[in-house]
């Protein structure tokens, strides 16, 4: 559906997003007009609801065999927010938030097309973003998994940085996970050190978050400061942990995350 009042469209096509070649990379954030849509054989756009007051906008999911239109580009969603800070501080969200918003609905959509209770088929609820089963009228809402991240500080000022099996080779960012049922954020963030690292925090103190639709993440970052222990990687998750004085670092994560967030913080002196 499509509406005057609205702030653009966003085309994805799985983990990508499409915009004409003529679209720089600090303008990727920024949903695209109406119009580009007849390039696309005029695909009907799903409208997704703005959030506190804000414009909705409107997302395209294209199928893998549909064929990209000339002169058109694809971006891996991922590498859209390094693209779009290259050469300036990482933001809390800022800028990203619609188009995070838009990727994470499209990829809820795609994986919600039948009822969890009764199977039959579901539907777009008609004033909200949810999806409504055609049977039995069971509601479902887009999933959203808390996960923390968290920035240790030791007494002579360095930060705990640490290799996943899952980064590319040499890149170091910080410890991780998922909130499980029943914790508190603060247990969460104890268990996942303790678990990884081996190592026990205190001072636990919030500091930002972002929406990280990879897939239904909201991620909450925090700075702890050590209180014990020594480094012992869980060989699991974590393939090498340690502490790392402001002039000698590793390769980090990429710009526009709230792992980089955090630890830019740490290299200006904003957390002794």
């Amino acid at each position: 559906m499509h509406t005057e009042k609205t702030q653009g469209v966003y085309i994805f096509q799985g983990n990508t997003l499409l915009v004409p070649e003529t679209i720089p990379d600090s303008k990727l954030h920024e949903p695209l007009p109406w119009e580009v849509i007849q390039d696309l054989e005029a695909l009907e756009p799903i409208s997704i609801p703005g959030i506190s007051g804000d414009l909705p906008v409107g997302s395209v999911d294209l199928a893998p065999q549909f064929p990209i239109p000339p002169k058109w580009r694809k971006i891996p969603i991922r590498h859209v927010i390094t693209l779009m800070t290259q050469g300036s501080a990482p933001s809390r969200s800022g800028p990203t938030d619609p188009i995070f918003r838009a990727y994470h609905s499209i990829q809820w959509r795609r994986e919600s097309r039948f009822c969890g209770s009764c199977g039959s088929p579901n539907q777009d609820a008609p004033k909200e973003l949810a999806r409504l089963c055609s049977v039995c009228g069971r509601i479902e809402y887009p999933r959203i998994a808390p996960a923390i991240i968290v920035i240790i500080i030791n007494d002579q000022g360095q930060a705990l940085l640490a290799h996943n099996k899952q980064f590319l080779p040499g890149v170091y960012s910080l410890i991780a996970g998922f909130n499980e049922a029943g914790e508190t954020l603060e247990t969460t963030i104890a268990r996942e050190i303790r678990e990884e690292v081996g190592l026990r925090v205190k001072d636990i103190r919030y500091v930002t978050s972002q929406p990280w639709p990879f897939p239904y993440s909201l991620m909450l970052g925090f700075r702890a400061r050590y209180a014990g222990g020594s480094i012992q990687v869980d060989g699991v998750e974590i393939e090498d942990a340690r502490w790392f004085d402001r002039d000698r670092l590793p390769a980090l994560p990429g710009l526009g995350s709230v792992s980089r967030y955090l630890i830019n913080q740490w290299l200006s002196g904003n957390f002794s």
